[in-house]
């Protein structure tokens, strides 16, 4: 007779080893295709879209073009704003509200919205009603008084340490290539940082034009900001307005759009909090070739690469990897197990509407639809890393304009598909309609209804470095098992960019059915704001509570927690006009530090470093 330790262990052998069974369930329209999506609550998604005919209508009868989606009902209820929402930016700050800045021009011959919305601020939340009808679950927006400083169309938002937003690039209107004339070249801050009403110039998005809309940035645990756009990449620190110049992408990779990839801040954990960057699919062809000789059948990359952001890892280099297949705006769903779900996207071609050479046949300047998920496992080695076993492949191709994000209940919400400048349902000889359906992508243990850890209560808030107490249950076949406990961000999703999307592991210790936790050490690590926590053991991960990470003030907040020891940047060795800090791998020749040195020939490593000491003894 088998002892209850036996069946124990025999249970959760079973339960380890079995087959894994990832599944698609397609539930409910959203009326309206969001292109930007957000994860609001556990039973509320934020949508924007176009103002372009959709059939979720207002109460009027006039054409939403923003909504709630409710997770509990699937369906849709549509949402009013008085500027046009496509194509903007956006982030939670410190005291819980999202904000969406900037949009689109007035859309031509439309009633509807009745304002542009390139410079626009809007604000939403915190909604905490199940049903999205209590205070704070409207979009309020004072056009005359709150706004942006200038025009900016595909612009990024970043929370930053303060818990504002620092918002860069875009363009002042809508175009495939941001050319320098419509280009918008700069920085500013949202509010307003205190004696600084100027905009900030940014030669680095000067040097990434013509592709560097919605460039994508992170902030990092030195409270310095990683951006990329093109082909370039570079750290930026707020305080000191200074570039430092990182290696470009290899092999002449660009993932900015239109060659859009997946750039995803892989998880943060303690003690040091080493940040990693990683960098799949975009294009391998030249940014100089005009739309017209451009394809929809040309290949995307299958490169990807990943860096660390240390002095050690940026002297390392891209480490390259590729995926099994080609992809070109492939979605990066960051998930509470610390993985990355790769999904969406076609194999050929560019993002943006028909401008290529052969797109007007099917009015999509993308074919060959991605269909096959794949996860991207962050802690294999190389080569390693990609699998898509026991996920199946997705009947409804998701191409220009489709979003995926993580729920709190711990799913990916699938949505969105739209090349097309105006609604074009089926029938239709073109190969993509517009796609209302949404769909769930379920993990093996929701599919199969396995049983995962339970989160019974937990702190509503935690200011950094606090130790906090959380019920938990962990189930008797996940018993002894690995327990990690996520702090998440799901990000501001549009456009294939998971804008502020985050992931810190939070120390811990388990003593029975209490869960004892550690806040961040500080406002760098995780800038001041709303997160979810779950608790993954074995992989398996629970559903998410929110979280105020902070006291939930208006930004700027002061700086809050505890300094960790972290290797710095020297900014001192930045940008001005035309310099640049490239370090690459030992035996690459390469030029060093700009201005600082002319264009002197440093080999290597070792010559690297001795032309710095030789700069500090010529300032010193």
């Amino acid at each position: 007779m088998l002892s209850a330790l036996s069946v124990l262990l025999l249970f959760g052998s079973a339960y380890a080893n079995r087959p894994i069974e990832w599944t698609f369930v397609q539930n409910g329209t959203s009326g309206i295709i969001p292109l930007e999506l957000i994860t609001i609550s556990p039973t509320l998604m934020l949508m924007y879209d176009r103002a372009d005919g959709n059939p979720l209508t207002m109460p009027d009868g006039t054409p939403a073009w923003a909504g709630l989606w409710h997770l509990d009902t699937n369906t849709a209820t549509p949402l009013n704003t008085a500027t046009d929402t496509f194509c903007a930016g956006g982030s939670f700050i410190s005291n819980g509200t999202l904000v969406a800045i900037g949009g689109q021009a007035l859309e031509d011959g439309q009633p509807w919205p009745p304002q542009d919305g390139r410079m626009a601020i809007r604000h939403f939340g915190p909604c905490t009603s199940p049903d999205g009808t209590g205070p704070g679950c409207t979009v309020f927006e004072d056009p005359e008084n709150l706004h942006l400083q200038v025009m900016r169309w595909y612009p990024t938002a970043v929370r930053i340490p303060d818990g504002g937003l620092m918002v860069i690039g875009g363009s002042h209107g809508l175009t495939m290539f941001n050319v320098p004339e419509g280009a918008e070249n700069t920085i500013e801050f949202v509010p307003t940082r205190k004696g600084e009403t100027a905009l900030r110039p940014s030669k680095f998005l000067e040097d990434t034009i013509p592709a560097n809309l919605f460039p994508r940035a992170f902030v990092l645990p030195t409270g310095d900001v990683f951006v990329i756009a093109n082909n370039r990449s570079m750290i930026y620190n707020i305080e000191k307005d200074r570039e430092i110049r990182l290696p470009d992408l290899p092999n002449g990779v660009r993932c900015g759009v239109p060659f859009d990839g997946m750039v995803q801040l892989l998880p943060l954990s303690p003690p040091h909090y080493e940040p990693t960057v990683l960098v799949c699919g975009g294009h391998n062809i030249s940014d100089q070739i005009t739309p017209e000789f451009l394809s929809v059948q040309d290949p995307a990359t299958t490169q990807c690469s990943r860096m660390t952001l240390t002095p050690a890892g940026i002297a390392a280099g891209w480490e390259v990897d590729h995926m099994p297949e080609q992809r070109l705006m492939p979605e990066g769903v960051l998930l509470p197990n610390g993985d990355v779900l790769v999904i969406n996207g076609a194999h050929t071609g560019y993002s943006g509407y028909a401008a290529v050479a052969d797109a007007f046949v099917h009015d999509s300047n993308a074919m060959n639809p991605a269909q096959q998920p794949w996860m991207y496992h962050t802690e294999m080695p190389i080569g390693q890393r990609f699998t898509s076993d026991g996920i199946p492949m997705n009947p409804i191709p998701r191409m220009y304009h489709s979003a995926a994000a993580l729920t709190g209940s711990g799913n990916v919400m699938v949505a969105a598909s739209n090349p097309h400048q105006s609604v074009v349902e089926p029938p239709t000889n073109l190969s993509f309609p517009t796609e209302f359906r949404v769909q769930y992508l379920n993990p093996d243990f929701i599919t199969h209804n396995r049983p995962r850890p339970i989160i019974h209560k937990s702190p509503t808030k935690l200011l950094f470095n606090q130790k906090g107490s959380m019920g938990v249950t962990i189930p008797d076949c996940l018993a002894g098992g690995d327990i990690k406990i996520s702090l998440m961000d799901m990000g501001f999703i549009t456009h294939a960019w998971h804008a502020n999307s985050r992931l810190v592991y939070l120390e811990h210790k388990l003593r029975g059915n209490t869960l004892e936790i550690i806040a961040p050490p500080n406002n760098n690590v995780y800038p001041p704001g709303p997160a979810w926590i779950y608790v993954v053991v074995d992989g398996v991960w629970s559903e998410g509570v929110q979280i105020m990470i902070g006291d939930g003030g208006d930004p700027p907040r002061p700086a809050q927690g505890v300094q960790i020891d972290l290797p710095r940047f020297d900014f001192r060795l930045g940008l001005d006009a035309d310099s640049e800090f490239v370090v690459q791998k030992p035996g690459v020749e390469v030029f060093g530090l700009g201005n600082p040195f002319g264009r002197q020939e440093v080999k290597g490593i070792a010559g690297c470093f001795a032309r710095i000491m030789q700069w500090f003894a010529e300032i010193m």
